[in-house]
């Protein structure tokens, strides 16, 4: 039968930092579950380290990928689990209860994104070490911010039908596949701290040009029926260069442009 959660691990040369990740895995009081490495073929003692805990539900995969998007959506294609879940080689599970806590909760919602919060490890330019990032997310909030992947449970349907993410993106894939997502899918959010997340050598503190470039056009293509949405209104000025030439995204736009100089201009009779 298999498992409730399929546990992906993307890894590379992680020694200093994996016996804490998997030992945060193995000790949990839930134990349905199968944990797959993607190792992007580590010349350390990661892989030895893995094989050391002999434990049947630990599957390693060692092979070329073009970086950590790759990896994980070579773990996607080869899990086996109801739900999917991503975790840093340097990240860790917050408690031993982590997965028991969130099972009921993904057991009874038709939804089919569960989310939490991470607590911060280290300080960084956007957050300092012990925060608890980062609450409930609207299409306002989701924005200007991304929802952590350590702290996401996806349905293993949502990539079937999604797709997986776009290896394009080195460092905001995961922002772009969650902003696809919430055009799709209603989120439920769980009120739960599920990992330790190590910050500063993340999407968070680099830059990732592509994704830049793409933002735009994607979030149109992702929201065209729901663009004359409030919380695009701070966005215009980026849509409007965007050339389309799908004729529903043009009509949104201006939709929303004639609704935000009414409203502007009730403000100012008032």
């Amino acid at each position: 039968m298999p498992p409730l959660f399929s546990i992906i691990i993307p890894t590379c040369n992680s020694s200093l930092t994996i016996k804490e990740c998997i030992e945060s895995i193995l000790s949990q009081s839930f134990s349905d579950f199968e944990i797959l490495v993607m190792d992007g073929l580590s010349d350390d003692e990661t892989l030895n380290t893995i094989k050391s805990y002999n434990d049947k539900r630990i599957r390693i995969y060692s092979e070329k990928d073009s970086g950590v998007y790759d990896a994980m959506n070579k773990g996607i294609n080869k899990a086996n689990g109801e739900w999917l879940y991503f975790l840093g080689s340097d990240d860790r599970l917050y408690d031993g209860k982590v997965l028991e806590t969130i099972f009921p909760d993904i057991r009874k919602t038709k939804k089919k994104i569960v989310y939490g919060n991470v607590e911060i490890t280290g300080d960084s330019g956007w957050a300092k070490d012990g925060n608890i990032y980062d609450g409930y997310f609207d299409l306002d909030k989701l924005l200007r911010k991304n929802i952590c992947h350590q702290g996401i449970f996806y349905h293993r349907s949502v990539f079937e039908t999604m797709g997986n993410y776009n290896v394009s993106y080195k460092i905001c894939a995961d922002y772009d596949f969650n902003l696809k997502c919430y055009a799709n899918y209603k989120f439920l959010y769980v009120d739960l701290v599920i990992a330790k997340f190590t910050g500063g050598n993340t999407s968070f503190s680099k830059t990732d040009s592509k994704y830049s470039e793409d933002r735009w056009a994607n979030i149109a293509n992702y929201y065209k029926w729901h663009l004359h949405n409030k919380a695009f209104t701070p966005y215009l000025s980026g849509f409007e260069h965007l050339g389309s030439e799908d004729i529903v995204i043009k009509i949104q736009i201006l939709i929303h442009k004639i609704k935000h100089k009414s409203r502007t201009i009730k403000r100012l009779k008032i």
